[in-house]
């Protein structure tokens, strides 16, 4: 069993202060589901966790089974375990979409061992049936010309070539009709065992409706202010944040509350 442990997480974007101390567990076998209102900092939390330059860690720690992640440039905390699905996936025209994800496989392997062509092939074509993609969609350029659910699909389908420890999914719900969500939530389910763990952010109950979460974290202000299980998230989508503030005593104002 693998740990995922942030403490303490302070992180700031153009001298702002983002994250105000932002602490949570995650271990494989569990997938946990993070909701709040917009501008509390969820999409935050995942670049900071992955490594993207513009997120400035100014205070806490991020570990994976101990070693402390923000000493690592993003590729070794990829080759560490860890994978993050973007809400708004690069274009990146002149690599096929086989190639960049052959190169992310072969990137964790010992240098001079790649994986054989032949099982790479014959594994991607597996999962892309399993998700409904067209075989062509391997050669085409990664991610350009691609709708949005396509997006949506490939980033899941490069977590299921690369097997993570943990995947970070930054919100891989939205946009999607309800098609596409079952067959993400479908991908997401696969992988769903003791050797994997994912971190799900999320605006909508509907995608806890396929991929039940066994922990739910509420972030307002910059840190996470509850915790429960999946029946958290059916509140949240009833009564909304601002009831759970106030009953929460939190002198906090939400970007989308009526002033």
């Amino acid at each position: 069993m693998s740990e995922l442990a942030i403490t303490d997480l302070h992180v700031e974007i153009a001298g702002k202060e983002i994250l105000k101390g932002v602490n949570l567990q995650l271990k494989t076998g569990e997938i946990h589901a993070i909701m709040g209102p917009n501008g509390t900092g969820k999409s935050t939390l995942s670049e900071a966790i992955m490594g993207n330059p513009a997120y400035k860690v100014t205070q806490g720690s991020v570990k994976l089974d101990g070693q402390e992640l923000l000493d690592l440039p993003v590729d070794d905390r990829a080759r560490a375990g860890l994978f993050l699905a973007m809400q708004y996936p690069a274009e990146i025209p002149g690599v096929s979409n086989a190639e960049f994800i052959r190169g992310a496989l072969n990137a964790r392997r010992p240098e001079g061992d790649p994986v054989p062509a032949r099982e790479f092939l014959q594994e991607l074509y597996e999962k892309m049936d399993f998700l409904d993609m067209k075989a062509e969609m391997a050669q085409r350029y990664l991610n350009h010309g691609f709708s949005g659910g396509e997006k949506k699909r490939n980033e899941i389908l490069q977590m299921l070539m690369i097997k993570p420890k943990f995947a970070i999914l930054d919100e891989i719900d939205s946009g999607l009709d309800i098609d596409a969500l079952k067959v993400i939530s479908k991908g997401v389910n696969d992988l769903r065992g003791p050797d994997f763990g994912a971190l799900m952010i999320t605006h909508y109950q509907r995608l806890l409706d396929y991929v039940v979460p066994d922990k739910v974290h509420v972030m307002m202000g910059g840190r996470v202010v509850a915790e429960g299980g999946p029946d958290l998230a059916k509140r949240l989508e009833k009564e909304g944040y601002t009831k759970l503030r106030d009953e929460l005593g939190l002198d906090i104002e939400l970007t989308d509350e009526d002033v």
